[in-house]
C-alpha cells in the first residue's frame, strides 16, 4: 500500500489524521509505533528525529511527512476525497487553516500541557503553571461557545480540516477538565462531532488503550 501511517491509537493528532484519511477514504496501512520498545523507538527516532507523532510515509513517490495539518494538506493535493477537507476558494481555505491553527495552538495545546504535568514526578509538578492553562483553557471554550452555540461545523455547513483537528482537541479537554456545565456550545459540538462516523471509528479503535491516559 503507498500509504503508511506511523502513530498511537491515544496520539490525539495522530486522531486528527485518522479522522481525515476516514472521512477521505484514503486507503493507507497503520504502523502502530510502541515507544515503550526500545527497538521500534530507535527505529522511529532514525526517521523522524523529534520523535513526533503523527508521521505519513507515501511509499510510491518517496516522500514522507510530519505534522498532522501538513499530511492533511498532502492529502488534499494527492486525493479527491481529502481535497473537500480545504475548501478550493481562498477565503474559505484561510478560515478553515484559521480554525484549525486554532484548535491546535489554544484548545490542542494547552490540554497537551496539563496532561503532561500529570506525568511529571510529585516534586516537578507545576501547579502555578497548570492553573495558568487552565485559565487559557477556559477563554478559548468561551470562544468555542460563541462560534458553535448556533451548530454546524467549524467554520460553516461543510466538515473541514478544522474539525478534525477540533475533535481530539475537545475531547480530551473534556476529559482533562469536562466543560460540559460551563461551555454549553462546546459540549453540544463535541457530541456532534463524537457521532460523526469518521471520529467514532477513531474512538472504538482507540477504547482498548484508554487505561493508559493519565487521570490525574
Amino acid at each position: 500500500m503507498a500509504l503508511k501511517l506511523y502513530y498511537h491509537p491515544l496520539s490525539s493528532y495522530c486522531w486528527k489524521v485518522l479522522i481525515a484519511l476516514y472521512e477521505a477514504g484514503v486507503p493507507f496501512e497503520p504502523e502502530l509505533v510502541d515507544l515503550g520498545d526500545p527497538d521500534a523507538r530507535e527505529r522511529f527516532i532514525r526517521m523522524t528525529p523529534l520523535g513526533k507523532f503523527p508521521v505519513l510515509v507515501d511509499e510510491e513517490a518517496g516522500k514522507g511527512f510530519p505534522e498532522s495539518s501538513i499530511i492533511i494538506e498532502y492529502l488534499a493535493i494527492k486525493h479527491a476525497g481529502a481535497a473537500k477537507l480545504i475548501p478550493a476558494d481562498r477565503d474559505l481555505a484561510l478560515r478553515v487553516r484559521l480554525s484549525d491553527r486554532f484548535y491546535d495552538l489554544h484548545v490542542h495545546d494547552k490540554m497537551q500541557r496539563i496532561v503532561g504535568d500529570r506525568l511529571r514526578p510529585a516534586d516537578k509538578k507545576d501547579a502555578f503553571g497548570v492553573e495558568k492553562l487552565r485559565n487559557e483553557l477556559e477563554i478559548s471554550l468561551s470562544l468555542v461557545d460563541r462560534d458553535m452555540g448556533e451548530g454546524g461545523w467549524a467554520t460553516g455547513l461543510t466538515f473541514t480540516m478544522a474539525d478534525c483537528a477540533a475533535a481530539p482537541a475537545l475531547y480530551y479537554a473534556n476529559q482533562v477538565s469536562p466543560f460540559g456545565e460551563n461551555h454549553a456550545g462546546a459540549a453540544r459540538y463535541l457530541d456532534r462531532l463524537m457521532a460523526r462516523p469518521s471520529f467514532a471509528r477513531v474512538l472504538a479503535e482507540a477504547e482498548p488503550y484508554f487505561a493508559m491516559f493519565p487521570k490525574s
